[in-house]
């Protein structure tokens, strides 16, 4: 007998988030269009490449920065990582707008989701936007592998066309039609519970949303000062961006040395720092550290280690080291 659904709750289901599963399957697939159609953003040495934007993520991921940080400190490896992220991402997109092997497709949206949740939940300037992207992804892709697809979808026309291997009980797993699972509800239940009670953790977790006071750490640039060491003829001193907005750099404009009176003895200056020598900057990922035409730029996720000459300027253990953010903001840390 053919699978005629069409008349089928769970067809009509199916059929009531063809809006959910176009939307979302756009979301995913229009990466890749971004990526490599309009623009190739896959290229290392170009501007705008998605591996320095991964780097992005790294300060903050939540469970995943072990991962995160192994693959910008490869460059080979996170460009064959990101390519296959991209393919994994246009096959996703362009199966779930089509509604074919909707179910199988659907846990790629959950797990695609996922990871966009824990690695850059946290980014975000106005409206928790990676947040957001995450959670919904995740509720989203579930909801499509309960629902499969109905009316104008692949799973359905081929359905309809009482193919053998529609009738098998993995293709309603995978594909579309009656999930075969028993006692359902209170397997929906728990997920769904499940669900919930990661976006309310995760939430609390990346910006105190649910108690407590609330914070973006993608607002103000924050740069960590460590490994500050004093050799007699050089300091050398580590680096690390760990907040602030994704697409936009921190601009440092001084590097000052302190005496214990905060009278400055050392000072690198805003022109200075535009013509900071390349030899004189140890970068450890994609995101380099570097000098600009006003000063030197320091994106998110970029850690480098900095050395600079004192030219017979002597430098105590209790003096410090002050960096200064065209902002206003400034970071400091005792020279040991």
């Amino acid at each position: 007998m053919k699978h005629y659904i069409d008349s089928t709750a769970n067809s009509m289901a199916g059929l009531f988030t063809l809006s959910l599963r176009w939307v979302i399957g756009w979301t995913y697939f229009s990466a890749f269009w971004r990526r490599l159609i309009l623009e190739n953003k896959l290229i290392p040495e170009e501007a705008g490449y998605i591996g320095e934007k991964f780097n992005h993520f790294l300060p903050n991921a939540l469970g995943i920065k072990p991962i995160i940080e192994y693959l910008v400190s490869n460059p080979e490896a996170l460009q064959i990582s990101m390519v296959v992220f991209t393919i994994v991402e246009a096959i996703v997109g362009l199966f779930i707008i089509l509604g074919l092997f909707t179910r199988l497709m659907s846990i790629g949206v959950f797990l695609l989701a996922m990871g966009i949740l824990l690695g850059s939940g946290w980014i975000g300037t106005t409206c928790l936007d990676e947040w957001q992207i995450g959670v919904l992804g995740i509720a989203g892709g579930f909801t499509l592998f309960l629902t499969g697809s109905g009316s104008y979808s692949l799973d359905n026309y081929l359905m309809n066309k009482d193919l053998a291997f529609t009738r098998e009980k993995w293709f309603g797993f995978l594909g579309s039609g009656v999930l075969p699972v028993n006692n359902l509800k209170p397997k929906v239940l728990a997920i769904s519970l499940f669900i919930f009670g990661l976006t309310l953790f995760t939430n609390q977790y990346f910006h105190g949303g649910v108690f407590g006071k609330l914070h973006n750490k993608s607002v103000k640039p924050k740069v960590e000062i460590s490994n500050v060491q004093y050799n007699g003829s050089q300091l050398t001193f580590q680096i690390f961006r760990v907040e602030g907005a994704d697409v936009y750099g921190s601009f440092l404009i001084g590097i000052q040395v302190l005496n214990e009176d905060n009278e400055v003895v050392k000072s690198i200056d805003q022109s200075e720092l535009a013509q900071f020598p390349k030899d004189k900057i140890y970068n450890y990922y994609v995101a380099k550290i570097k000098s600009g035409i006003h000063s030197l730029i320091i994106p998110l996720g970029a850690k480098a280690d900095i050395t600079i000459d004192l030219e017979n300027t002597e430098v105590k253990k209790n003096y410090f080291l002050k960096l200064i953010d065209i902002s206003g903001a400034e970071w400091t840390a005792k020279i040991k």
